[in-house]
């Protein structure tokens, strides 16, 4: 074989080998950061769950504080 094909051979592999590593790399890297915006977004989400359930508990405060201002109301004017 003459040596200009086997050189160029040689590069041929050496591009493969590189192109395939760096493809892995990054491939890995973005998995990394893919859960790691995973991880970010499920704190959010559950952030968002505690928030929904303490609006919820507020609104239900403030219904039994107009029932209790109601009540109280309705006491006050049996005894006048």
């Amino acid at each position: 074989m003459n040596v200009e094909v086997i050189s160029a051979l040689i590069a041929l592999i050496g591009t493969i080998i590189g192109s395939f590593g760096g493809i892995i790399i990054s491939s890995k890297l973005s998995n990394y950061r893919i859960e790691q915006l995973e991880k970010k977004v499920e704190k959010h989400n559950n952030l968002v769950e505690r928030v929904y359930r303490l609006e919820q508990r507020d609104a239900v405060f403030d219904e039994e504080l107009k029932v209790a201002n109601h009540r109280i109301a309705d006491l006050e004017d049996k005894m006048r």
